[in-house]
């Protein structure tokens, strides 16, 4: 017998992402406000705690202003929000927002480079046992990528060389800034590939890359970045102008 995992569905989630979508998706504008606690807990059918903890989460995440014996009013999340909206605002349904999309392809661009460069010269000043586990790590992963085929799994594995370049790096800041760009582009891996098999196919790229970190060469690291993810960048941004 097959066994089907049973899904533990979360009431609050749900309320969540309804109204979390409704404001990403604009049907909710910035500056209105919500109806009350109990006039949405009737509307959707659930109880006023779950409403209330929902309402608590939107708040968290830059959506809404949740303030005790007042309206809860909507915020603008491009000002309020963290990136942890992207993956929301990137896909939705099964669609992907061009715009969205084309954001995240301009920070990859400006920010990969830089995390090359600041990889490179801590390679240089940093220890070196600690050092070399992560760069033994970068060059196992330019191997992987090299041995495999499929533009799919490719992608997968350059990802993970990149979070081996973040390692070396050693950038909190840029660190989360990936996760979440790495969290909103997942999603779309495979309506991607056609168009990132070119980069992510480029072996010999990446070996310069992971050369130029290991040498301690910031600027040369730096420009294999840029060298790296350029053409596959323009290419997506030409896409998805004409898409």
């Amino acid at each position: 017998m097959a066994w089907t995992p049973v899904v533990k569905r979360s009431v609050s989630g749900d309320v969540f992402e309804q109204i979390a979508a409704e404001v990403l998706g604009g049907e909710l504008v910035a500056g209105s406000t919500l109806p009350s606690e109990r006039q949405l807990a009737e509307a959707l059918g659930v109880s006023r705690p779950a409403v209330r903890e929902a309402l608590q989460r939107l708040a968290a995440a830059g959506l809404v202003s949740v303030r005790q014996g007042e309206a809860t009013t909507v915020l603008d999340y491009r000002r309020s929000a963290g990136l942890e909206v992207l993956p929301r605002l990137l896909l939705r349904g099964d669609t992907i927002d061009p715009g969205v999309a084309r954001s995240i392809l301009e920070a990859r661009l400006h920010n990969g480079p830089k995390i090359a460069e600041l990889a490179a010269a801590r390679v240089r000043g940093g220890a070196e046992s600690q050092v070399d586990g992560e760069l033994t790590l970068l060059h196992e992963s330019v191997d992987s990528l090299v041995a495999e085929s499929d533009p799919l799994t490719q992608q997968r594995i350059a990802l993970e060389f990149w979070d081996h370049v973040l390692d070396l790096a050693d950038s909190i800041a840029f660190r989360l800034m990936y996760s979440m760009l790495r969290a909103a582009y997942e999603p779309a891996l495979a309506a991607l590939a056609p168009i990132m098999s070119a980069e992510v196919g480029n072996g010999g790229a990446y070996r310069d890359l992971a050369a130029a970190i290991a040498a301690g060469e910031p600027e040369k690291a730096a420009d294999f970045a840029r060298a790296l993810l350029g053409p596959a960048t323009t290419a997506l941004i030409h896409a998805l102008d004409g898409a």
